[in-house]
C-alpha cells in the first residue's frame, strides 16, 4: 500500500487522482489533502477518502473545518500547514497539484523528508529545477512527471541515458488559435477569455487554458523539462499535433524515434506517477486508433505565439531568469483574465519584464523568491 498526500485536491488535477486513488484502493490510500479556497468540495472529498490529515489557506476556514471534520482528522492551515502535510510520517510521495509558486517551499521539504515527488505544479521546476533536482539527488528521492508531456517522455527513455538523446519533442494541441487563416495575428487583440478558454483536447483549469491558448503552457514545460531529464533546453522541441493523442516523443542519436500515445485523459499520467515503477491495470482510457484515424503535426508558429521562443531565452540564461519569465506571464494571465489587458499583450508585458531583469546566476531560493516578487511588481507597473 503507497500512502498519498494529495496537495491541490479540489483543482482538475487533484479530482482526477482521487479519481485514480479510488479505482486502485488495494494500492493506493490518501493520508493528506489540501486545497484553497474550495472548502466545501475538500469536506466531501475528507468525508469520502479520510484522510488523517487536511489543509487550507485560511486559518478561520481550518477551525470550521476542525468542527465538522472531529477528532480523527488534523486540520492545518497556510505555508506552514502545507509543509506539515508534505512531510507526514506515514505518507510516501506527495503530489503537488498547486497552480503558482504556493507547492515550492512543501515540495523542496517533502524532498528533504524523504518522500517522493509527483509534480503537476510546472512553477516548481521553472523556478527552481537546479535546487530542486539537487536535493533529490541528495536525499535520494525520485521526481516523477504528472504533465503528460513529460510522463510521456519519460516512459520513452526508459532508464537510457541522456546521452543516447538527440532531442526531446513536447507536443502540442496549438490551443484554440492554431488555425492562423481564422486568427491571423492581428485578431489577437479581439480574442475574449471565453475564446481562450476554449480548449480542444483537454478540460483544464483557468490559468493552465490561457496558457496553452499562448503557448505559454509548452514553454513552462520546455524549461520543465530541462531540468526534470539533465538536458540542454536546445535539445528541447515543441511540435503542434492537434489530436492530442501522441504525448511526446524522444528522438535518439542513432535516428530513431520513441512515442507514447494515447486518448487525453490526465487520470493515465497520474495513475503512472503514483503507481511507479509498476504498471497496473485500468479501464478508464480506451484509445481506438482505427476511430482516431489520421494523426498530424506542423511547426508551431512563433511569431502568432512568442512564448515559445521567450521561454527558450530563459531556460538557456537561466539563473533568476525562468522565475521572472513564469511570474510576469501569471501577473499578465490574470490581468487579461480580469479585462484590463489584451491576449496579444500578454508575452509583450513578459518580455518587456524580462528585458528589465538582472539575472542572478546559480540563486539561493531565496534569491528566486525576490525575483519572483520583483517580476511580479514590475509586470504590474508595465
Amino acid at each position: 500500500m503507497k500512502n498519498v498526500v494529495i496537495l491541490g485536491s479540489t483543482g482538475s488535477i487533484g479530482t482526477s487522482a482521487l479519481k485514480v486513488v479510488g479505482d486502485l484502493r488495494d494500492r493506493l490510500r490518501v493520508v493528506g489533502l489540501a486545497a484553497g479556497s474550495n472548502i466545501s468540495r475538500l469536506l466531501e472529498q475528507a468525508r469520502q477518502y479520510q484522510p488523517r490529515a487536511v489543509c487550507v489557506r485560511d486559518t478561520r476556514a481550518a477551525a470550521d473545518l476542525a468542527t465538522a471534520l472531529g477528532a480523527d482528522c488534523q486540520v492545518f492551515s497556510g505555508e506552514e500547514g502545507l509543509i506539515r502535510l508534505a512531510t507526514l510520517p506515514d505518507a510516501h510521495i506527495v503530489l503537488v497539484a498547486i497552480v503558482g509558486t504556493t507547492g515550492l517551499r512543501p515540495a523542496l521539504e517533502a524532498i528533504r523528508a524523504g518522500k517522493d515527488l509527483a509534480l503537476a505544479s510546472k512553477e516548481i521546476l521553472v523556478m527552481a529545477g537546479e535546487i530542486v533536482m539537487r536535493e533529490a539527488r541528495a536525499h535520494g528521492v525520485r521526481v516523477l512527471a504528472v504533465d503528460s508531456e513529460h510522463s510521456a517522455i519519460f516512459q520513452c527513455l526508459d532508464g537510457k541515458p541522456i546521452s543516447s538523446v538527440r532531442k526531446l519533442w513536447l507536443t502540442a494541441s496549438g490551443g484554440p488559435f492554431r488555425d492562423a487563416r481564422l486568427w491571423p495575428k492581428w485578431r489577437f487583440r479581439e480574442i475574449t477569455l471565453q475564446d481562450a478558454l476554449q480548449h480542444p483536447s483537454w478540460v483544464m483549469g483557468r490559468k493552465i487554458t490561457i496558457d496553452s491558448a499562448t503557448l505559454f503552457n509548452k514553454g513552462l514545460e520546455m524549461i520543465e523539462a530541462r531540468w526534470l531529464f539533465d538536458i540542454p533546453i536546445d535539445q528541447v522541441e515543441v511540435l503542434i499535433h492537434p489530436q492530442s493523442v501522441v504525448h511526446s516523443m524522444v528522438e535518439f542519436v542513432d535516428g530513431s524515434w520513441l512515442a507514447q500515445l494515447s486518448t487525453p485523459d490526465m487520470c493515465l499520467p497520474i495513475q503512472y506517477a503514483l503507481t511507479y515503477p509498476e504498471r497496473v491495470p485500468s479501464a478508464r482510457v480506451q484509445t481506438d486508433f482505427v476511430k482516431l484515424g489520421t494523426l498530424t503535426f506542423e511547426a508551431p508558429d512563433t511569431e502568432r505565439f512568442p512564448a515559445l521562443e521567450l521561454a527558450r531565452r530563459a531556460g538557456r540564461i537561466g539563473g533568476t531568469l525562468p522565475a521572472v519569465l513564469n511570474a510576469a506571464n501569471e501577473v499578465a494571465v490574470a490581468a487579461f483574465a480580469e479585462g484590463r489587458l489584451s491576449f496579444a499583450e500578454i508575452p509583450e508585458r513578459v518580455r518587456r519584464t524580462m528585458d528589465a531583469h538582472r539575472v542572478i546566476d546559480h540563486p539561493s531560493l531565496e534569491q528566486i523568491l525576490e525575483a519572483d516578487a520583483w517580476a511580479r511588481r514590475v509586470a504590474l507597473d508595465i
